[in-house]
C-alpha cells in the first residue's frame, strides 16, 4: 500500500465524542446507579429507528430513564460525569410522527442511522451508531452457537452468555474493503449490484475473507467483479456500517487494465465516468448514488472534488 500523506476522509459514522466506558459494564451496581440518576439520557430504539427529534438539525430524543428501563438497559458510555443507555421499545408503528412521552417535551420521529446519521453531530452520531450495531446484534444471536440454548444479555448488554454451558459471546465485526479505482485518465469505475434499484451506481466493494490482508482483499474483488488488475492502494479512511456488522475500510486503487469483464453474479453493469458524465447522469437522474451517509458516496465526491449535484426533482 502506498500513496502520499494525505488527511483521511471526514466520515459521518465515524464520529463519536462518548467514552465507551467498558470498565462500568460488568459493574451491575454502576448500571443500577445510571438508571437512578435523572441525569442519564436514554435512547429509545424502535424496529431499526431511533426517536429524534427533526427539523434542518436533527438530534436524538434523549430522555431520563424510567422505571421500566431497568431491566434491559444498553449501556453506550459516559460523557462529562453523564451516562448513556439504549433500550429498545416495544414493536409498533415506525413511520411517522408521535409523542415519546408527554413529559418529554417535542413531538419526535423516528428515523434510522441511514436517514439521518450524516446530520447527527459527533455525539448523536456515534450513540446511535453503537446502539444500531448492538440492536442488529442481539436480533442475530439470540441462541448459543455451542449448544443452540437461548442465551440472556450482560454486561451492559455488550455480553451474551448461555444459561446452558456458562460460554460468553460477543458481538463482532466484519471487514470490509471498498475502493475507488481510477484509470490512467482518471475515469471512476463505477457498478451497479444486482439487487440493487434500476440506475443506481457505486464503487466496487467486498468482504475480506479469512487469512486475508486489506490490499490482497482489494485487489482481489477488483479483479473478481470487473476482471481488472489495480495497484498503487491509497487507505483513505473507515467507518462501522452495522447493518448488520460490518466495519467499512476505504480505499484508492489506480487499474492497471481498463477492460471490464462484469462477474454476472455480483453485477449488473460496469463503467468508467469522466467527471463530465457523471454529473450530468446525477443531474438528470439517469443514475444514482449511495446516499451521504455511506463511505462510498465520500470515495466518489473526493474524486470528483466536491458534492455532485442533486437531481432536479430531489431539490428543494
Amino acid at each position: 500500500m502506498s500513496g502520499p500523506d494525505e488527511t483521511f476522509l471526514d466520515l459521518s459514522l465515524s464520529r463519536s465524542t462518548v467514552h465507551r466506558a467498558g470498565a462500568l459494564r460488568t459493574d451491575p451496581a454502576a448500571i443500577t446507579a445510571a438508571l437512578s440518576d435523572p441525569d442519564t439520557r436514554v435512547l429509545t430504539l424502535r424496529a431499526g429507528t431511533a426517536a429524534v427529534v427533526g427539523g434542518e438539525h436533527p438530534r436524538l430524543a434523549l430522555r431520563p430513564p424510567r422505571p421500566e428501563d431497568v431491566p434491559r438497559p444498553w449501556l453506550l458510555g459516559v460523557e462529562d460525569g453523564r451516562t448513556f443507555l439504549a433500550v429498545e421499545d416495544e414493536p409498533g408503528a415506525a413511520d411517522g410522527t408521535e409523542p415519546l412521552g408527554a413529559a418529554d417535551g417535542p413531538e419526535i420521529v423516528w428515523r434510522g442511522l441511514r436517514d439521518v446519521g450524516a446530520d447527527l453531530d459527533d455525539r448523536d452520531a456515534g450513540l446511535l451508531t453503537t446502539a444500531t450495531a448492538l440492536a442488529e446484534w442481539h436480533q442475530r444471536h439470540q441462541h448459543c452457537p455451542r449448544c443452540g440454548a437461548r442465551t440472556v444479555s450482560e454486561q451492559g448488554g455488550w455480553v451474551r452468555r448461555c444459561p446452558a454451558d456458562d460460554s460468553q459471546h460477543h458481538p463482532r465485526t466484519d471487514p470490509a474493503v471498498i475502493m475507488a479505482v481510477t484509470d490512467a485518465d482518471d475515469r471512476l469505475l463505477l457498478g451497479s449490484g444486482v439487487a440493487w434499484p434500476e440506475h443506481r451506481v457505486s464503487v466496487l466493494a467486498g468482504f475480506v475473507e479469512a487469512g486475508e490482508s486489506l490490499e490482497a482483499a482489494v485487489v482481489r474483488e477488483v479483479q473478481e467483479e470487473v476482471g481488472i488488475t489495480v495497484t498503487d492502494l491509497v487507505y483513505r479512511g473507515n467507518q462501522p456500517w452495522p447493518f448488520p456488522a460490518s466495519l467499512m475500510l476505504g480505499f484508492r486503487a489506480v487499474a492497471t487494465s481498463t477492460d471490464i469483464v462484469v462477474d454476472p453474479v455480483e453485477l449488473r453493469d460496469a463503467q468508467w465516468y469522466d467527471r463530465a458524465r457523471l454529473a450530468g447522469e446525477v443531474a438528470s437522474g439517469a443514475a444514482t448514488l449511495p446516499m451521504k451517509v455511506s463511505i462510498a458516496r465520500r470515495l466518489i465526491e473526493e474524486w470528483f472534488g466536491g458534492p455532485l449535484p442533486e437531481p432536479a426533482r430531489e431539490r428543494r
